[in-house]
């Protein structure tokens, strides 16, 4: 009796210690998968990495996301080391660091996103690859947006602003919606190169549901906006396929890029490799809605930027209307519509959207991920790693843009130094439609001073 009794008391004993033994060795599983992994006589950048797995993400959201780069920037140097969204980070801020990952070795680190997103756009869309697919798409991309393509949009885009103003008149409009307004029907025009006003609201109403997904938890389950956001991507899939496959079909078969010329659409239906193979038509449904989304969020947020800071300047924008105006005398004079070599008239307008990517800097960071073990400015950057050249920071220095937090055109009348000012990215994996988006920021410049 007694024995089983001391049995007993030592089964419950050993019993209540099992749930304690199996956390710490999951504790201790788990600290040794987080903690990062190398050589000891290799030294990774300063900085913290924050608690297991959460890292410094808390941190992140809860205040400032200036502030947080700042206050690291300061306090480790221009290259640190941090924890964020599940994954080992390294933050650079300098425009030597900048170059070497985004431009003269580039190689060695590769675009990356959060697997959600890439759903969302699609995993064909250029922004998810590098190599000759890379290449070859983006080549196409630019020549639907190179000066020489944009030109014979301008009539378009003019017609579209036209077709805004008089909506406005006499009401109040929340600026950033009507940006996006204008934004998504000009990369209409520039993804399709023509009106598709049949197609126009269905596509548009898909799209907005995709872009509220995108922005929103990736929870895929009944209700949310991811969920319903996955169900339109599907939907827009299937209809720019329909698009697609009338346009295969069409006797007249569209050939390049650009005004009149079958928009990115075209360029993309008449490409072909070495061996003469064409597109697929997942390939070019993915990559018309990644131009879509590229030319649409970030071109709203700059114009609604630029009019937020000719508001709160009104030297600047007397000066802006000032120069507007001569061009629309000249356009009445001569009983005409606006031209290409009218946008190139702009020279204070043009500063103006310079200033405006520079001091919002809409692409605060891009993110890369080491495709191998690599050294950066005498630090070791494990494979896998993320590095985050931070734009943002870099615009906002002192040492190359003196008073960073004034609003001052003028400082763009001499051409900054090289790698200190990126509102594009750099590189190969820069922005290909940077020419329509600063084309973009003009023309409807020209129309609002109007």
């Amino acid at each position: 009796m007694e024995i089983s009794c001391t049995f007993d008391i030592l089964l419950s004993t050993i019993s209540s210690f099992v749930p304690i033994l199996i956390c710490s060795a999951l504790l201790l599983w788990f600290f040794l998968q987080w903690r990062p992994r190398h050589p000891r006589d290799k030294r990774l950048p300063p900085g913290s990495m924050g608690w297991p797995y959460i890292g410094e993400t808390l941190e992140l959201y809860s205040q400032n996301p200036n502030s947080f780069f700042s206050i690291r920037q300061k306090r480790y140097g221009n290259i640190f080391k941090t924890h964020i969204l599940g994954c080992p980070c390294v933050m650079i801020s300098s425009p030597e660091a900048a170059k070497i990952v985004l431009v003269s070795q580039a190689h060695l680190f590769k675009p990356t996103y959060p697997p959600s997103k890439e759903k969302m756009i699609g995993p064909e869309a250029l922004f998810f690859h590098q190599g000759a697919y890379h290449s070859r798409l983006k080549k196409l991309v630019q020549a639907s947006f190179v000066p020489s393509a944009l030109r014979g949009s301008v009539p378009d885009i003019e017609k579209i602003v036209l077709g805004f103003l008089p909506t406005w008149d006499g009401s109040t409009v929340n600026a950033l919606q009507e940006m996006k307004r204008y934004a998504f029907d000009v990369a209409m025009i520039s993804a399709f190169g023509e009106s598709l006003e049949l197609e126009m609201e269905g596509i548009k109403e898909l799209y907005r549901c995709l872009e509220k997904g995108y922005n929103s938890m990736p929870l895929d389950l009944p209700g949310t906006l991811f969920r319903r956001a996955i169900k339109a991507r599907k939907l827009l899939n299937e209809t720019l396929r329909k698009l697609i496959q009338q346009k295969r079909e069409s006797s007249t078969s569209i050939q390049g890029g650009g005004g009149g010329g079958g928009g990115l659409l075209g360029a993309l239906l008449g490409a072909k490799d070495q061996k003469l193979n064409h597109l697929t038509d997942s390939q070019i449904a993915d990559n018309i809605i990644g131009v879509i989304f590229a030319a649409h969020d970030t071109t709203a947020s700059v114009l609604t930027w630029v009019l937020k800071y000719l508001h709160d300047n009104g030297h600047l924008l007397e000066a802006v209307t000032r120069e507007q105006e001569e061009i629309r005398g000249r356009i009445v004079e001569a009983n005409r519509g606006l031209t290409w070599d009218d946008t190139r008239s702009m020279p204070l307008t043009s500063r103006v959207i310079q200033e405006t990517l520079r001091r919002a800097s809409i692409l605060s960071f891009t993110f890369r991920e080491a495709v191998q073990d690599v050294e950066l400015e005498g630090y070791f950057i494990p494979k896998g790693w993320k590095v985050l050249p931070l734009f943002r920071t870099i615009h906002h220095s002192e040492d190359f843009f003196p008073e960073p937090h004034r609003f001052d055109p003028s400082r763009f009348e001499v051409p900054p130094r090289p790698n200190t000012y990126m509102p594009f990215g750099n590189g190969v994996h820069s922005c290909p439609g940077s020419a329509l988006a600063t084309f973009e920021g003009n023309l409807d410049g020209l129309k609002n001073m109007a």
